[in-house]
């Protein structure tokens, strides 16, 4: 495969993984209701995301409603919230930057400046996979320690929701296909350069004729 070939596969699963932490951050299911011991059978579902709660009901109807107040809301969920609106934008600017660099575009001339673009490209999705992997790892450990924690009620504790899932494998793949990005770029050679060809210099010979070995 070709380091063209490489370079496209690494902006599609950046794409994918941009697109996956839109949805992820959307998605209100970041914590949902544990049915655990005599919480088997209930009624209502509850999900909760990072900017809105939602109650299911048995029968199938849903209510969503907005978190009131921003600074109301703890701190995980603030960070949430602001993370992963920055690797939003980041994941946009990292397109627009991959696709002007890219060995299948003609933004710019075929150059060092365009390596090194591509290159800065892949290395913004890297860092929006270590963005969004901040705020899903923190939410899973939140999860995860009152879900052991004794002294929280069982109508509390909650399970790691679909939109989890969903940020890490947006992770993924934006950490790799960064990563794809960035190598096949480094790795690539410089066939830009112009060869420089030298001749000697044309001296008369005894008759007053150029030497023909002299010509390159």
């Amino acid at each position: 495969m070709t380091s063209a070939a490489v370079e496209v596969l690494g902006l599609g699963l950046g794409i994918l993984g941009w697109v996956g932490v839109i949805l992820a951050c959307g998605l209100p299911m970041w914590q949902v209701s544990a049915f655990i011991e005599a919480n088997i059978v209930v009624a209502q579902t509850i999900w909760e995301g990072l900017w809105m709660s939602c109650v299911v009901q048995s029968t199938g109807q849903m209510q969503c409603k907005v978190y009131d107040s921003i600074l109301a809301l703890p701190a995980e969920r603030q960070a949430g919230r602001a993370l992963t609106v920055i690797v939003s934008l980041l994941g946009l600017v990292a397109l627009m930057v991959t696709v002007v660099g890219a060995q299948c575009t003609n933004c710019i001339r075929p150059s060092k400046m365009k390596t090194r673009i591509v290159i800065a490209g892949g290395a913004i999705y890297i860092l929006c996979g270590v963005l969004v992997l901040i705020p899903l790892c923190w939410f899973a450990n939140i999860v995860i320690s009152d879900f052991y924690d004794p002294h929280v009620p069982t109508s509390k504790k909650r399970e790691m929701g679909a939109a989890l899932y969903i940020g890490w494998a947006a992770t993924a793949l934006l950490l790799f296909g960064g990563c794809l990005i960035c190598c096949c770029s480094c790795s690539q050679h410089d066939d830009t350069s112009f060869p420089v060809k030298y001749s000697a210099p044309r001296r008369p010979t005894s008759n007053g004729e150029y030497d023909k070995k002299n010509y390159v």
